[in-house]
């Protein structure tokens, strides 16, 4: 009888083991990178098609970011020639202007016009972290696998129009894509994610407008742990 019961519980150990695939330690590497105090992180983006088609000034431009565990997020993003500098939580958030600290939905991007901040403001509303966002970038994709030291995939064809049109395929303007395709790769060292880079193609369709994307961002993470920072008071105050 004892016999038994060990067998069962072995059992029951064993098929929870090889229950948990790629997808659970890369939700497992996240959720321990997401409880810490705090940790810092840098993308940068390349653009190797011709012609520039990565993206556009908007979406290219190395980011520095901190976040914190209670879910606070500071930004300093390079912007073609300008620095764009915020702070946001959840759909609350703050950017830096020439005219001070001014909510997601008023500010206007410095050294450009209305149109460019409302597009800022838009793509921090639900700003995702890395340790949201690798999630959710490896539940787009159909086969994750482990290869070597890292995690890698392909996105499924909507997983890489999702990834493609970032923050503006909400609202009722969302541009038509085709051709998708992109994959992740996905680093963790001490059970914590400390890297990952996604490439994402296609043929965007926008205003009657028609280009080619052709995007690589990288995702390094560091000082996990060791990040802190403050809020501004006149920041927080337009967060409220």
């Amino acid at each position: 009888m004892k016999k038994q019961l060990l067998m069962g519980v072995l059992g029951m150990f064993v098929g929870s083991a090889l229950a948990a695939g790629p997808i659970d330690e890369i939700k497992a590497a996240a959720k321990k990178l997401a409880d810490s105090s705090g940790y810092s992180w840098k993308s940068t983006t390349e653009s190797p098609s011709a012609g520039g088609g990565g993206g556009g000034p908007r979406m290219g431009g190395p980011t520095e970011g901190k976040a914190l565990k209670d879910g606070t997020v500071y930004l300093m993003m390079q912007r073609a020639n300008n620095t764009v500098e915020a702070y946001v939580k959840g759909e609350k958030g703050a950017i830096k202007t020439e005219e001070g600290w001014q909510g997601l939905s008023e500010a206007g991007e410095p050294g450009g016009g209305p149109g460019r901040g409302r597009f800022i403001g838009r793509m921090l509303m639900n700003y995702k972290a890395p340790a949201a966002q690798v999630v959710e970038f490896a539940e787009k994709v159909a086969n994750l696998k482990k290869e070597g030291d890292a995690y890698v995939g392909d996105f499924t064809e909507e997983g890489a129009k999702a990834v493609l049109a970032g923050p503006m395929r909400r609202g009722n303007n969302a541009p038509e894509i085709s051709g998708a395709k992109g994959s992740l790769k996905v680093w963790i060292k001490d059970g914590l994610i400390s890297q990952y880079e996604y490439t994402v193609r296609g043929t965007m369709s926008f205003g009657g407008n028609e280009r080619e994307i052709n995007r690589k961002v990288k995702v390094e993470i560091k000082d996990v742990g060791n990040t802190k920072f403050e809020v501004p008071e006149a920041a927080k105050a337009k967060m409220s």
